[in-house]
């Protein structure tokens, strides 16, 4: 009986006997290296057999594991890894196949040496590059239980960490062995995404609560090597690494919902960590993608509560400044204005309470404190966005930004939840803060197209408004847009200065450009300092802000005339002061004396003429000695001492127009436009900027309309002017007002209150009229054509053109392409 036995196991296959004999009879003892050297040597010279190797091997593992041999199970698993390292042939596939069952066999098992086991065999197959093509392999199983080892929640810590790196470590081996094979299943494809990116944020969250217990310095120096929260990092930004232009969406879109299911944007600090992980990882010319998808993902939450949008905003402002010139991509207006209508939006919730406009008592609470720190961070992340920009497309995004405002008298009517004065105001002075970001460090060679009159003058209509922070903010923007050599900050203090040079002002000569930026815009710059000066509710930081802009106009952009056009502006500003019609207080008196006198003793030194120098000064020293509180020194500190009330202010205290004219005169200047005091020019923009109200705006922009309708085709003789005329104006003045108010009212009632039938009635008359208009200019042009047309002869032989449009002419077929 035994012989047979014996002749039954001789005529066993030669692999199966080769694979027996690399097993001990002891466990422990290890690998039979000798015997696993002749498997090897015939795997290798037989490659064909190595499928059924791997089979056996895989029928020997299961037989083990079931009857717990786990000592026999370790050497099955590395009779197979060396194998897998040795062999590279066509048939590797099959046995491929018999190696990945055994892995599965191992993570399926509740041990979790064994489920580590099988992950870093996984790992060592990940590393090998395969020499041919599977078609038929699938890694779903692998994704899936990977991911559920990175949430492992094994009651012993150690261990518990141990599972979690190995899901990580199997995680970043699927990742090596799909993400640049074609044949695979597509590892970006969003049911392996939703599994593998949230696998790898929550070890990354779990991780920063266990590293803010600060373990001693020895726990940690052990640790080091084999912290999780360095692992999944690694693996995260392989990951992205990897990940092309069609695939970003996929992967950053679990970042986005994993944030959102665990509440994380509230604190910030982990989103974002994420994305600063993301930015860096993916490649720069994708940095764009990820911008789009966050300024997406804040529209999808415009109705969350403010700290979500705000902790979304962060993230928008830390990536933006990592992506700089990548980050706003092709659709830069489209940023600008995702974020302007996120600005928008929380002005309306802070003014209305809630999300949907309305009081009910079921409607979420609305912290206005909250809002307005979202509002404060979507300034700064505009400004972050716009400083990525080069100098053209900043233009564009100043232009765009104005075009949102709404100014008096040019586009007011906005739709908005809330329309009120009070939002009007507020979305004012949040679109002007942006503007300030936006042009904080602009610098440009041409003034002339990067200011163009379309954004100029909108922004100076608003200098002109009674409301003291508007106006300071125009300031702002005014004094960034102008200083291209970084002057600003050293106009910041208004003072008497002996000798500019402590200044160290850098001046360059005034180029082609400039001249006619000043001759085109000069005048109206002149107007709304001025204009500036005059208002009551200016306080100390309008005088200083109005004081930096003369002395940039006079740095950057002055020439001759510009020169003489600013000392006459100065000389109108003391007049302004001393003038008893004006109702302005005592203090901006003063504040309007001392701006003259701090300017025009740094004009003197930059003309650099002896003469005017010397009147200035001479000026000065008499206000020091007299009166001190019409210098800066003595006004612009916390509690000047001014007097009750400004008389007999003349004489020496005084500069003079005439002695000025005179002592440049001598040195080239023009007299005949120094001697004519300057006088600001008011027009209807003064006008519209002073209403308070943007219904009555709405009412004259309507008014106008009417006035210049086709409608009135009578054109009315012109009246002469007596001067019965004009004294039955000034007094029935108060009367024509009147009517003109109730007509305006009556306009506006009649758009608000009226029929659709009857208002589409009205526009349908004069659009029919401007038709016929046009019908009648279309026939006047029409001339007799050409040749092509022909001729006809009349009944009295004479040759008659026929009229025919251009649109019926029959041309030559050659002639027509």
């Amino acid at each position: 009986m035994y012989g047979v036995c014996g002749c039954c196991g001789a005529l066993r296959p030669r692999y199966k006997r080769l694979v027996d004999n690399i097993f001990p009879e002891d466990p422990e003892d290890g690998l039979v290296k000798a015997n696993m050297e002749k498997l090897t040597f015939y795997a290798l010279s037989a490659p064909e057999k190595l499928d059924r190797i791997g089979a056996y091997l895989s029928e020997r593992l299961s037989r083990d594991v079931a009857r717990h041999r786990y000592g026999y199970v370790c050497i099955a698993m590395e009779a197979l890894d060396q194998l897998l390292m040795a062999c590279h042939c066509q048939s590797i596939n099959l046995f491929v196949e018999s190696f990945l069952k055994m892995v599965r066999k191992l993570l399926e098992s509740d041990k979790p040496s064994l489920q580590i086991l099988g992950t870093n065999s996984f790992v060592k197959f990940a590393n090998i590059e395969e020499d041919t093509p599977s078609y038929h392999r699938s890694y779903d199983f692998f994704v899936s239980r990977f991911s559920e080892m990175c949430h492992s929640s094994f009651e012993d810590p150690d261990i518990r960490t141990k599972i979690r790196m190995a899901g990580i470590k199997g995680l970043q081996g699927v990742v090596r062995k799909t993400v640049n094979d074609e044949l695979q299943a597509n590892i970006w494809d969003p049911q392996h995404m939703d599994k593998i990116v949230p696998s790898l944020l929550f070890n990354l969250q779990s991780g920063q609560r266990t590293e803010s217990r600060s373990p001693s310095p020895l726990q940690a120096s052990e640790k080091e090597k084999e912290s999780p929260v360095e692992l999944t990092e690694r693996c995260f930004r392989e990951l992205l690494g990897r990940a092309a232009y069609g695939n970003i969406k996929n992967a950053v879109t679990p970042v986005l919902m994993h944030l959102d299911n665990h509440s994380l944007w509230e604190g910030k600090t982990f989103a974002v960590r994420c994305f600063k992980i993301i930015m860096y990882s993916i490649q720069s010319q994708h940095s764009h993608l990820v911008i789009q998808q966050l300024l997406g993902h804040l529209d999808a939450n415009s109705k969350n509560s403010a700290t979500v949008r705000a902790g979304i905003v962060e993230v928008l402002l830390e990536a933006a400044a990592i992506a700089a010139s990548g980050s706003v991509g092709p659709t830069v207006l489209e940023v600008f204005n995702t974020l302007l209508r996120q600005l928008r939006l929380s002005v309306d919730y802070e003014l209305t309470g809630s999300y949907d406009g309305s009081t009910n008592i079921g409607t979420k609470i609305i912290k206005a404190h909250e809002e307005r720190q979202l509002q404060e961070a979507v300034i700064r992340t505009i400004g972050s966005f716009a400083n990525t920009l080069p100098t053209y497309q900043r233009s564009e995004v100043m232009l765009f930004i104005m075009g949102k405002i709404p100014v008096p008298g040019i586009h007011p009517a906005l739709t908005s939840i809330g329309s009120g004065p009070e939002v009007t105001r507020m979305i004012q002075v949040m679109l002007l803060k942006s503007l300030v970001q936006v042009t904080a460090g602009f610098q440009t060679t041409n003034m002339l197209t990067a200011l163009p009159s379309s954004f100029l003058e909108p922004l100076l209509s608003f200098s002109l408004t009674e409301d003291p922070e508007l106006r300071l903010l125009v300031l702002q923007i005014l004094l960034s847009l102008i200083d291209r050599h970084d002057n600003t900050a050293k106009f910041s203090d208004i003072s008497i200065i002996s000798d500019i040079s402590v200044l160290k002002l850098k001046v360059d000569k005034c180029s082609r450009q400039d001249n006619l930026f000043m001759k085109k815009h000069g005048q109206q710059l002149y107007r709304h300092i001025y204009l500036g000066c005059k208002e009551p509710s200016s306080g100390g930081q309008h005088y200083e802000s109005l004081f930096a802009l003369l002395g940039l106009l006079s740095v950057e952009l002055a020439n001759e005339e510009v020169v003489v056009d600013l000392i006459r502006l100065a000389l109108a500003l003391q007049d302004l002061a001393l003038s008893t019609d004006e109702a302005l207080p005592v203090y901006n008196r003063c504040a309007v004396h001392a701006i003259a006198a701090a300017y025009l003793n740094l004009i003197c030194q930059l003309t650099t003429v002896p003469a005017f120098c010397q009147h200035i000064h001479e000026v000065i020293e008499v206000r020091q000695k007299e009166r001190s509180y019409l210098l800066p020194e003595d006004v612009f500190i916390d509690n000047p001492k001014l007097p009750s009330s400004l008389e007999k202010v003349e004489g020496d205290v005084l500069f003079l127009q005439s002695k000025i004219t005179e002592v440049l005169g001598g040195s080239g200047y023009n007299t005949d436009r120094l001697a004519t005091p300057y006088v600001p020019q008011y027009t209807d923009e003064d006008r519209l900027s002073k209403r308070k109200s943007i219904g009555e705006t709405i009412s004259l922009q309507v008014e106008v309309e009417s006035r210049n309708s086709p409608e009135k085709e009578e054109r009315t003789p012109a009246e002469e002017i007596t001067f019965e005329t004009l004294k039955n104006a000034i007094v029935d003045s108060v009367g024509m007002e009147e009517q003109e108010r109730e007509r305006r009212r009556q306009v506006v009632e009649k758009f608000q209150k009226a029929p659709f039938e009857e208002i589409a009635a009205h526009c349908g008359a004069r659009a029919t009229l401007l038709q016929s208009k046009l019908n009648q200019i279309f026939e006047i042009t029409i001339r007799p054509p050409p040749s092509p047309s022909g001729t006809i002869s009349s009944g009295y032989g004479q040759s008659q053109s026929r009229s025919v449009p251009l649109y019926e002419m029959k041309f030559p077929d050659l002639c027509v392409y």
